[in-house]
Order: C-alpha cells, then structure tokens, then sequence
C-alpha cells in the first residue's frame, strides 16, 4: 500500500459461527492480521475477542470502531497491552 489514506474496505469475519462484515481502513486491517498473527490466532477468533469485551462495556461502539480503539491501544501504546484473554493477551515473542 502506498498511503495509509484509504476508505474503509468491508471485509467479512465470523463471530461464533455468524458471517457479518465489517468496514476498517486497509491500514487497520493490516494491523488486525498482524496483531492475530503474533498471537497465534485467527483473525476471527481475535474478532470475536474483540467483540466480546466490547459488548460489555457500558456504552459498547459499533464494532468495527471498538477494532479501531483496541488497536489502537493494544498495539499502538504498548502500556495499555495489559489484561486477559486472547484480545488483552500481549504478543509472544516468537516472531
């Protein structure tokens, strides 16, 4: 990719056995993969993480944006990369 500048791209996940999609810029995509790939799971399966520590929140957000937001503090600033499960679960060094 050559600019990080692009619309969002729908792409479609399962969560627990459902197909939806879901509309993330490529360059946050590329992050979502690369954040399963250092956990060793699939993209799905850090999705439906995702989606399940946004639904309990008291105000959840759309998915796609609670993506966006977890990215942004699990693998943008490193600090916050703390807690359980496969979505809080910091990164192996197995790279």
């Amino acid at each position: 990719m050559t600019t990080p500048y692009h619309p969002p791209v729908k792409y479609s996940v399962r969560i627990e056995g459902h197909r939806t999609s879901i509309s993330l810029e490529p360059v946050f995509w590329d992050l979502l993969r690369s954040a399963a790939a250092r956990r060793g799971v699939a993209v799905n399966t850090l999705v439906a993480s995702i989606d399940a520590e946004r639904i309990r929140s008291d105000t959840p957000p759309g998915l796609a944006g609670a993506i966006r937001v977890w990215l942004a503090t699990h693998e943008l600033l490193p600090a916050h990369g703390k807690g359980d499960g496969i979505a809080s679960a910091a990164p192996s060094n197995s790279d």
